[in-house]
């Protein structure tokens, strides 16, 4: 019998909550089993932070204050082929359209076990923001990941999953990642 909990959208801020990174966090229960992604943590995300680079965003489970995932946020543009921008309906003759990155994303392992949709959960959430970031700043259109098939080759079925579709102007076969973007209003 599968004993994980289902995170969804509609019940995911009964069990945890954001806050941002900062100095006086405890990090050392943190391990997504990815060492470029637990030292981004512990050593790069406040820097980051700091120098305007990058927001982090931890997710706490409530009820033990644990940190379940984190992930970083950017201000992105991204270049869009004539035929991407028809996809999305988007008639402007300008390449470069606005976009949220989500720079950095990680699941702590111990709670994979517990929870299942964490991952998406916080792409939902970061849909979100980008939502809000559109009514009260300034214009953003796309969410966008460089997928990390380095470290996860079924990390493109995961963003797939989440309505991330494939850069073609960004595409390259030769990265360790790949470009990808989800329509925030889709």
């Amino acid at each position: 019998m599968d004993n994980h909990t289902l995170i969804t959208p509609e019940n995911g801020l009964e069990y945890f909550l954001f806050e941002s990174f900062s100095e006086s966090n405890k990090l050392s229960e943190f391990d997504c089993s990815i060492e470029e992604y637990n030292e981004y943590l512990e050593v790069d995300a406040l820097r980051s932070q700091k120098d305007h680079i990058a927001l982090t965003l931890l997710l706490r489970e409530k009820k033990t204050d644990n940190i379940i995932a984190y992930m970083s946020l950017i201000a992105d543009a991204i270049k869009l082929s004539v035929t991407e921008k028809s996809l999305h309906s988007l008639d402007y003759p300008f390449k470069t359209i606005p976009a949220m990155k989500v720079a950095k994303l990680a699941t702590n392992d111990e709670f994979r076990r517990k929870y299942k949709g964490i991952g998406s959960f916080m792409l939902y959430s970061a849909c979100a923001m980008a939502r809000e970031c559109n009514k009260k700043y300034m214009a953003c259109r796309f969410l966008t990941v460089d997928a990390d098939i380095e470290h996860n080759s079924s990390v493109l079925n995961f963003y797939e999953k989440n309505s991330f579709l494939v850069n073609e102007e960004l595409y390259n076969k030769n990265r360790k990642t790949i470009s990808m973007r989800r329509d925030i209003y889709c």
